[in-house]
């Protein structure tokens, strides 16, 4: 009995081992290898497959053809939104519903917050404070202060206190030591003075005894006599220069330009310099309120130590801003002058002011939407925006509150 396959070449086999007569036919195609042209396509195929996969899902995400939007719509999904880098989108914002009906095509939306002009001003400890715990403070949220004015006290004051009264008796005890190092320089060229004017004498008396000697020896005075003259005159002679040498140490005619009375003056400019630098130290022991504004926030209490946030903050709410964050591709449309509108559902009213600057950089987005899920990478710029004069009042009391700015690129600035 044989079996036969009815497609392609066949090759007869027989089984030597089995005492039937089997006759086994086969295809030629199953002993021959398979071509390698098929082979490297294959492997071909795996390589470009993902490719261009890839390059669809970024072409598509960049992109975002109308098919893609209207998935992201109906699922409610976002692109990145589940990545701590999502890809830099433009921020999504929800506009007030008043806004909302008279915003046109051509404004530009950004997310903004409220501050004061030259925005919050953080009080810290003054430099050398040290450890020094806050002893008093003498303002209250709510004040306003001028630049300067002292708003708090530290604990270190009575320390600094004593450091100056020490100060300031070494500058006594200096100036005393300069008197009496005057009187003393005084005293000692007057001697110098006496002292030479003996010293001549002396040498002119040994110098005529010694003439006298010399006119004698021949007849009446031993060698000796002559010898001891002339060692008399010899020293008598040393004497005055030696007392014309110590003279010359106060020969100068101002008595404020002897060595002495320089040193003593020097140890009193210094003792004068250690006073001044102990005065400025105590004003370590007072807060300074750094620029004229009002007491916005107070962080540390009588007993605490400082923290590192500073004291208290301090704001110019006079005439109020706002820092306002416009995505990148929509920034050559602002320009200097135009009219803004700020609005937010805790000012029940919206604020009116104009592009006051516009950054130089574009940096990472930083006031974010309620959504949890909203893109925090995205790329913006910059933009501050003053406010009028009866918005400014209003905004005064809800600094770093976060509003929403429509910015009229069609008005002309």
């Amino acid at each position: 009995m044989a079996f036969t396959v009815p497609m392609g070449p066949v090759r007869k086999m027989t089984d030597q081992n089995s005492d039937l007569p089997l006759e086994i036919m086969t295809m030629a195609s199953d002993a021959a290898a398979p071509p390698r042209r098929r082979i490297r396509a294959r492997y071909l195929l795996v390589l470009v497959v993902p490719v261009l996969l890839f390059s669809g899902a970024v072409i598509g995400m960049y992109f975002q053809p109308p098919a893609l939007k209207r998935f992201f719509a109906l699922t409610g999904l976002k692109p990145g939104a589940g990545s701590g880098s999502p890809i830099a989108l433009p921020p999504e914002i929800v506009l007030p519903k008043d806004m909302a009906e008279t915003i046109r095509a051509s404004d530009v939306v950004g997310l903004a917050r409220l501050m004061p002009r030259g925005d919050i001003s953080f009080v810290a400890p003054p430099y050398g404070a040290g450890d020094a715990r806050v002893a008093e403070v003498l303002v209250a949220e709510g004040d306003v202060v001028e630049q300067g004015a002292t708003v708090a006290r530290m604990d270190n004051q009575a320390h600094l206190e004593g450091a100056i009264l020490l100060a300031e008796a070494n500058v006594a005890v200096r100036r005393a030591t300069l008197v009496q190092t005057r009187a003393t320089v005084e005293n000692s060229r007057r001697e110098a003075l006496a002292e030479l004017a003996r010293a001549r004498s002396a040498a002119a008396e040994a110098a005529a005894i010694l003439s006298r000697t010399s006119k004698l020896s021949e007849r009446l005075t031993s060698q000796a006599a002559l010898d001891a003259a002339i060692a008399a005159d010899r020293q008598s002679a040393a004497a005055v220069e030696k007392a014309e040498a110590t003279l010359a140490r106060y020969a100068a005619a101002d008595l404020d330009s002897q060595p002495d009375v320089v040193v003593a003056t020097r140890n009193v400019e210094a003792a004068v310099a250690e006073l001044a630098r102990a005065r400025n130290d105590l004003i370590s022991a007072r807060v300074l309120a750094p620029i004229s504004g009002t007491v916005l926030n107070i962080h540390a209490r009588p007993g605490q130590r400082p923290p590192a946030e500073g004291l208290m903050e301090l704001g110019d709410v006079s005439q109020m801003m706002a820092e306002t964050e416009i995505y990148q591709d929509r920034i050559s449309l602002v320009t200097v002058g135009q009219p803004v509108e700020l609005a937010a559902t805790a000012l029940q009213r919206t604020l009116q002011g104009r592009v006051a600057s516009i950054g130089l950089t574009v940096g990472r987005q930083d006031l974010l939407s309620d959504d949890t899920a909203a893109n925090t990478d995205a790329r913006v710029v910059r933009v501050m925006v003053e406010l009028d004069k009866a918005s400014s009042a209003i905004a005064a009391r809800f600094t770093n509150l976060e509003v929403i700015a429509r910015i009229d690129t069609r008005a002309r600035p």
